[in-house]
């Protein structure tokens, strides 16, 4: 009985704690499957932001376009949304639909059929990671560090370079990162030469791989200082929506050829980066279009000139420029390019004496600050078919939006002279004529009987005559003119044809009627001029106009073009250049013939190894193709000698450069190319068909005695030898261009002993001034344009033995 009791009482509470358990376990294993859906949940949530990374990366587009986008590619592709997160991120493109979802930890394999190897597990993480990073990028800078924090690892990537390509040809560097702050600044702007891998890339479309540095050299200007630091290179082009402007250079100090896999990968990286270049600007270049389509509507109602100039940046935040980008129809420059035509032009590139004038700090104060500018009347000088004008402007500048509305008056005595002498032509060769509509009596005076070629004993000629002499396609015109005469007063001007004994005449007629007191014409007064002459005379004006704008414009943009050209390829200095114990002043003096761009260039630069390079030159001929041969010598000749070729080697190769590079006709130069040691002040030298440099010493001067060489591009087999010349303190060396020592019918021999005395007289009495040196040599014509350089080691430089 009392086990029975005990018994029933245990198997009592068993029963009783049975339904307790059963909950328990039930909560147990709902939050443990809620657990699991939530773990799932999260991965699943995980690949499907890291997606929406890619897109909105490569698009700009938000998260929401980004989801909307991924959704209907998974249901044009027949896959899961899950699957479609998988291609994007394992694969970053997909050409055909994936089979069946692959499972969550892992993307699907890759398919046969594409281009490229498909990407590894550890390539499609770096992709996915930079994809969701590149949403965080704001400019092209951040871009560039994002860029080499990413790649570091996955393709060795030391240095990140991203160029963009302007409409010149050049490249800017928009962005780096890992390279050094000098070089960054020495490779800022590139321009546009042969044999610079990224400019060939972004020409080609395509990626240029630089693995092999000796044969490189010989292909390439390769970027970078020193380029041996950076052994294997690669320049990717980004497409951005058809237009190929933006190329990434990734710089390596591995010394091994970029793998398939990596090549992939920096080409994914490329496309990759393509929405996001294109979503910079995108926002702001569309609101921009918009407020410049409003201007130019409102623009094409205006009476009078004014633009809309839109200021352009540098990398460096500083505005270089002002381009045209919204002009009302009265609006004319010196070219005569009038209203629209104006559209797209910069103001530099057109008007480059604008650049430091008060107008253009006006334009940058008013830009900066909101105040409205206005200036004038003031004079403007400007050249017409090279003969300098001066023109009269009052000009205001007004601030709208990040813009400037600029408007102008021009006070122009040529101008009004002309409209003087149009008003006394309408005059000439004319006569008057009277209609009394009351009575219907016309009166001629004696000169329209003679325009006419009538007889003044018929009379005048009646409205039901006038219509038999007309031409007939001038009739229909006319008489609608002369009912709105009669029925409504309204006056008449307009020209017509009769035919005469003599021929056909053109004539114009200008007439009004006098009203009464209820508005009905009763009397018409006008005039007919005979037009024939100057008819025929402005036709053959015409003809001569259109050809001499021709010619002025091809001569204008020609020489703007090569101006600015050399202006950018060759700064001139403002104040003395120091230059480790030296010290540089350099002079630049054009011809007196009206070409104001040659082919005369310096070098001073102080290179990486403590030395100086001094370079002068001089190119045959004038304008652009001067300027384009003194460009590629400059550069070719620094870059030769910084990376390691001597004076005469560089010489040679410079000869071969020119002997292969000339077109319709043979290019030849001079050059003399030195190089300074400070440690024992020795200075060696050496000369291609060059006059030799003057040295200023103890009151002394004497041309040194220089080494043979013959001029670039004479001869496919020169010869060329170094000399050398150490300096003294208080010493002046000089080097120049043949154009300060020649003149015309005269022995060259003069022209040395000419400048050798000038120089002694100036400088060897301590002056510093060049002005004083030259101005007694510029005196006469010259022909030919002067670069000067006055090398000068001080005399309380201190000794040191070397």
């Amino acid at each position: 009985m009392l086990v029975l009791v005990t018994s029933e009482s245990v198997e009592s509470e068993k029963a009783a704690a049975v339904p307790e358990v059963v909950a328990l376990a039930k909560v147990v294993a709902k939050l443990r499957t809620e657990n699991e859906r939530l773990e799932r949940l999260v991965s699943t949530t995980g690949v499907l932001e890291r997606a929406k990374g890619v897109v909105m990366a490569r698009s700009g587009c938000s998260a929401a376009a980004a989801h909307d986008t991924l959704t209907r590619r998974a249901n044009l592709a027949g896959r899961t949304l899950m699957e479609e997160c998988w291609t994007v991120l394992g694969r970053i493109r997909s050409r055909s639909p994936a089979p069946r979802p692959a499972p969550r930890t892992s993307p699907p394999p890759p398919r046969a059929g594409t281009d490229e190897p498909p990407a590894s597990l550890e390539h499609a993480a770096v992709l996915s990671a930079l994809g969701e990073a590149l949403t965080r990028v704001a400019n092209r800078q951040e871009l560039a560090h994002c860029l080499r924090e990413h790649l570091a690892e996955a393709a060795s990537a030391d240095a990140v370079m991203i160029y963009s390509g302007p409409s010149d040809g050049g490249l800017d560097l928009v962005g780096h990162a890992g390279l050094p702050a000098s070089v960054a600044a020495q490779w800022r702007r590139v321009p546009p030469l042969a044999g610079v891998a990224a400019i060939a890339a972004i020409r080609d479309r395509e990626a240029v791989w630089l693995e092999d540095l000796e044969r490189d050299r010989e292909r390439y200007l390769l970027l970078g200082e020193p380029p041996e630091h950076w052994p294997s290179r690669a320049w990717v082009p980004v497409d951005t929506g058809g237009v190929v402007r933006t190329v990434i250079g990734v710089l390596r100090t591995v010394d091994a050829p970029f793998t398939p896999a990596t090549r992939s990968l920096l080409r994914a990286v490329a496309r990759l980066c393509a929405g996001r270049l294109r979503a910079f600007d995108t926002p702001r270049r569309r609101a921009a279009g918009r407020a410049t389509e409003l201007v130019q509507a409102t623009f094409d109602v205006l009476t009078g000139p004014a633009i809309l100039l839109t200021p352009l940046y540098a990398p460096s935040g500083e505005v270089e420029d002002f381009r045209v980008d919204a002009a009302a129809p009265e609006s004319v420059d010196v070219a005569g390019r009038r209203g629209r035509q104006l559209v797209g032009l910069r103001i530099l590139e057109c008007y480059p004496t604008v650049a430091g004038s008060p107008l253009w700090q006006g334009y940058l104060d008013t830009l900066a600050t909101g105040r409205p500018y206005a200036d004038g009347p003031f004079d403007y000088e400007e050249v017409v078919a090279g003969i300098p004008r001066t023109t009269c402007y009052s000009v205001r500048v007004a601030r709208l939006g990040d813009g400037l509305l600029v408007s102008w008056v021009r006070h122009d005595a040529a101008d009004r002279r002309r409209r003087r002498l149009e008003d006394v032509q309408r005059l000439g060769n004319l006569g008057w004529a009277e209609w009394n509509l009351v009575t219907d009596t016309i009166t001629w005076s004696p000169q329209v009987y003679t325009i006419f070629d009538r007889d003044p004993a018929l009379g005048p000629l009646t409205l039901e005559d006038l219509p038999d002499r007309l031409l007939p396609e001038d009739v229909p015109a006319l008489a609608r003119a002369t009912r709105q005469l009669l029925d409504e007063g309204r006056p008449v001007d307009r020209p017509f044809r009769i035919t005469t004994a003599s021929g056909v005449r053109h004539l114009r007629v200008v007439a009004e009627a006098v009203l009464d007191a209820d508005g009905s014409p009763v009397e018409v007064h006008g005039f007919f001029q005979d037009l024939t002459a100057q008819r025929s005379a402005e036709l053959a004006l015409v003809e001569s106009e259109r050809a001499v704008l021709s010619q002025r414009g091809v001569l204008e943009t020609e020489r703007t073009v090569a101006d600015r050209l050399q202006h950018a390829l060759l700064p001139l200095p403002e104040q003395s250049l120091k230059l480790t114990d030296l010290r540089v002043d350099v002079a630049y003096l054009p011809s007196d013939d009206g070409v104001n761009v040659g082919g005369d260039w310096y070098s001073a630069l102080e290179m990486p190894d403590g030395t100086v390079l001094f370079a002068v030159g001089d190119v045959a001929g004038h304008g652009i193709d001067a300027v384009a041969s003194m460009a590629q010598l400059r550069f070719t000749a620094k870059g030769m000698v910084i990376t390691g070729s001597s004076l005469t080697g560089a010489l040679d190769r410079l000869n071969a450069l020119l002997l292969h590079t000339a077109q319709a006709h043979s290019t030849t130069a001079t050059m003399v190319l030195a190089r300074y040691d400070p440690k024992d002040r020795s200075l060696t030298w050496a000369q291609a068909g060059h006059p030799p440099p003057l040295l200023l010493r103890g009151g002394r001067a004497e041309y040194l005695r220089h080494p043979k060489g013959m001029l670039l591009g004479a001869d496919p087999k020169p010869s060329y030898s170094e000399a050398v010349c150490r300096l003294e303190p208080g010493d002046h060396l000089l080097l120049y261009t043949d154009g300060l020592i020649e003149r015309p019918r005269e022995h060259i021999d003069e022209g040395f002993t000419r400048l050798a005395d000038a120089a002694l007289r100036e400088l060897g009495r301590g002056s510093s001034s060049l002005a004083a040196l030259l101005n007694p040599l510029r005196r006469s014509e010259r022909r030919d344009d002067v670069c000067f350089l006055d090398i000068h080691l001080p005399s309380d430089t201190a000794r040191t033995d070397p």
